[in-house]
């Protein structure tokens, strides 16, 4: 389980954990839209399957959201004097727009390793 979230913040192929899955060197942190490899360098193993194969990493993009928008309000919770303070609601998109390119990114490895198979 430790191998496959390194591999997945790693960009690594999931069939043999070498190949990169995207082009860029730096996935989590870049502000450009994600170019995919059509295939591992090393095995070959395509990434993507079928034509709409990645409708499904929407689900799992909504999720990390989710988890995000509620750490952030956890955490400016902390600086404001009532509990729902209104004030912290354009603190919970901004952190939602910066981590937008993240999401992306991270739900399609993550939707990637979802249907991997393994041998």
């Amino acid at each position: 389980m430790l191998k496959a979230i390194k591999s997945v913040f790693g960009n690594r192929c999931p069939k043999c954990g070498k190949g990169k899955v995207y082009k860029d060197k730096n996935i989590l942190f870049s502000l450009k839209t994600p170019k995919m490899n059509d295939e591992c360098s090393a095995c070959h193993n395509k990434f993507i399957k079928e034509p709409g194969f990645f409708i499904g990493a929407m689900y799992v993009s909504y999720g990390l959201g989710v988890a995000e928008a509620l750490i952030t309000y956890f955490i400016a919770s902390q600086f404001f004097d009532k509990s729902l303070d209104l004030r912290i609601i354009p603190v919970i998109v901004i952190v939602m727009i910066l981590l937008t390119f993240f999401n992306i990114k991270l739900s399609r490895l993550i939707w990637i390793y979802m249907f991997r198979s393994i041998k």
